[in-house]
């Protein structure tokens, strides 16, 4: 409990330094504006958070924030997430810069873990396919965020299918040890989400076999990241940033020490 306790407060004082220094970085108003994509940082070996950049189908129709789905939250959601991690845990971590990385490009391989925004609007081709089935089974870890509804979960169902057709996404609760990684979070549904939607979180593992390794986490009917981009602004409760922000540094650990 103290160390809950501690970093409840440091989530407080530091994304209010974060936040403060974003505006030149993200948008100037909440969800408006589109983003100007930096220019990926060279490779040194600390953790970094890696952005999936997709294509996507039109029959979903398009909910506008200023750029495209998979840019939602960019960048000031994992630069305030990435400082976060640096200052909470002994995750020797890249916070000034980010990735964002196409799945067919080699580099992925160097980041062990990938997030995706709004997977409901993402569409595979074929080797896009193949270069996701053999990150994932070379020991890549996928985050799925920023989603909601049935029809979205479909999507990123019918999508990992064609990269893992013999895994599928089997439901998790607070006595699964990713929410007991850095901090105990014995009812993560608890965080609110938007649009009247239950929050719940579903994995992909080896073999389907939940004792072993996970390959995916989805954050179905949530939105971590906009909790992250936002805090400090008063757009949330704190508590419910505080929140979101030890289930992102739950799901970083546990990837990078299992």
């Amino acid at each position: 409990m103290m160390r809950l306790g501690r970093g409840a407060i440091m989530v407080l004082l530091l994304t209010a330094a974060v936040t403060a220094s974003a505006p030149a970085q993200g948008r100037g108003e909440r969800g408006g504006g589109a983003q100007q994509i930096e220019p990926n940082p060279r490779y040194d070996g600390r953790f970094t958070f890696a952005r999936i950049r997709y294509s996507m189908g039109m029959d979903f129709g398009f909910r506008s924030r200023g750029g495209p789905p998979w840019s939602h939250d960019y960048p000031r959601g994992e630069r305030n997430f990435t400082k976060i991690i640096s200052e909470l845990t002994a995750v020797h971590t890249r916070t000034a810069e980010s990735v964002v990385i196409e799945l067919t490009d080699p580099e992925l391989f160097k980041y062990p873990v990938a997030y995706m925004a709004e997977p409901g609007f993402w569409r595979m081709q074929e080797p896009e396919v193949a270069a996701l089935s053999a990150y994932l089974k070379k020991g890549g870890f996928i985050l799925f965020d920023d989603f909601r509804g049935p029809r979205e979960w479909a999507n990123l169902e019918f999508q990992m299918q064609l990269a893992l057709p013999d895994l599928r996404f089997i439901k998790i609760d607070g006595t699964h040890p990713i929410f007991d990684a850095f901090y105990r979070i014995p009812q993560p549904e608890a965080l609110e989400s938007y649009g009247g939607y239950q929050p719940s979180f579903w994995a992909i593992f080896e073999d389907n076999d939940p004792k072993k390794r996970m390959i995916a986490l989805a954050n179905r009917d949530n939105d971590l990241s906009e909790y992250w981009e936002f805090s400090g602004e008063g757009y949330f409760p704190v508590d419910l940033t505080n929140e979101a922000y030890k289930l992102g540094i739950n799901y970083i650990v546990y990837a990078l020490s299992r």
